[in-house]
């Protein structure tokens, strides 16, 4: 039996994402917008019967027992924390901050009998499930280097908001590099221990955002990752990745595992292979064709990653009679809270690192940081 679904967002992936959970057999209730005019728009134009501007709503909801939060990143902690106390299941975007990815976690951890997954498609997209299992399957041999490169036109929204701030979440690194680091410690099965980026920002202002405001989101950014491999002879795997949205034309989506028996490459949602001394490249996984919707918004990759998202959900809820109960088994592949503050804790020391212009440690917090702790040490040295 399938969930009712309650959905928080109004942008392009909620615009999506609602009719792809229709065509599963999902009934979305309710969808949440930051006004009442945008959640009235979307709710009219989806067929959802509910709307609102009031979490709470939502979250109370009593056909809701499935919440897809895509919101601003600044926002996500507090809904998604919020809907796990109540008893909901969460389907979530990244938040803003390691200090919010770890306020998810601990609640993820009280409610381990709730679904609480991140919603990077990348990992569903069959190119991606296909290379991992040949990786597994040592058709490179061991693994050496991954090379990464992705690049777009501008993530700049229409009008000033979140996505023209580096604070609140806004960025190329924030908003593509963190599905493309859960990415990469997916395929390889290791995390990232050392980090070197760098970040720029060349679009400050345009048309549309000019006088006192300017953007100070980046929509350049390089970093290497050192993965794995710290007591191993081999040293682990190195990682490049390159984002760029000052690119008109086709969106570029390439992911290279390079080993020491050969590579393997998906181009957009096509994967290739070359084994160590073959003459050319063999297509191992084409592109199965997408007959829903383009979305100008959504590059394909995420856009069937999306689609291949939303039915592991429908196979993880309907081998259960009641409606909050799933099965992990479908969506195993499915990034956790985990995932999500180790991401964001690379994302940290990326930027951390652009400043400093060092290799930075990554040290995933084990406890939330006193919120007071700059106030404490300031009274103790004035008592000494």
């Amino acid at each position: 039996m399938l969930p009712g679904v309650g959905v928080f967002g109004t942008g392009s992936t909620a615009r999506v994402l609602v009719p792809l959970l229709k065509a599963e057999g999902f009934e979305v209730h309710a969808v949440w917008g930051k006004s009442e005019e945008e959640a009235g728009c979307l709710a009219k134009e989806l067929g959802i019967p509910f709307h609102t501007s009031r979490s709470d709503d939502v979250l109370l909801h009593q056909d809701v027992d499935l919440v897809c939060i895509y919101i601003p990143p600044s926002m996500t902690r507090q809904i998604a924390v919020k809907a796990l106390g109540i008893g909901k299941n969460v389907l979530c975007e990244k938040a803003a901050t390691a200090v919010d990815s770890f306020k998810m976690v601990t609640a993820a951890r009280y409610y381990p009998q709730l679904l609480s997954i991140m919603g990077n498609t990348l990992r569903f997209l069959p190119a991606f499930a296909a290379m991992r299992q040949l990786l597994v399957e040592r058709y490179v041999g061991e693994m050496q280097v991954c090379d990464v490169r992705v690049y777009g036109p501008s993530l700049l929204d229409q009008a000033y908001g979140w996505t023209c701030e580096e604070l609140m979440g806004g960025g190329g690194l924030h908003t593509v590099g963190s599905s493309v680091i859960d990415l990469l410690s997916y395929l390889t099965g290791e995390r990232a221990h050392r980090v070197h980026g760098l970040l720029r920002t060349f679009v400050q202002q345009n048309g549309l955002i000019r006088g006192i405001r300017r953007v100070t989101s980046d929509d350049f950014c390089f970093f290497q990752m050192l993965m794995g491999g710290t007591g191993s002879r081999s040293g682990g795997v190195c990682c490049t990745v390159t984002l760029n949205f000052n690119m008109p034309g086709s969106f570029v989506h390439e992911v290279m595992v390079v080993g020491s028996a050969g590579r393997l490459v998906a181009r957009g949602t096509e994967l290739y292979g070359q084994r160590n001394g073959s003459k050319s490249e063999e297509l191992l996984l084409g592109d199965s064709g997408w007959v829903g919707p383009e979305v100008k918004e959504m590059p394909l990759p995420h856009l069937q990653g999306l689609s291949s998202m939303v039915k592991a959900l429908r196979e993880s809820f309907q081998a259960h009679e009641e409606r909050r109960s799933w099965a992990r088994g479908p969506v195993a592949m499915a990034p956790t809270f985990e995932d999500g503050l180790y991401v964001q804790t690379v994302v940290e020391a990326v930027k951390r690192s652009s400043c400093s212009g060092e290799w930075e440690c990554v040290e995933i917090m084990s406890q939330e940081p006193d919120p007071n702790h700059n106030l404490c040490e300031a009274l103790q040295r004035n008592k000494n």
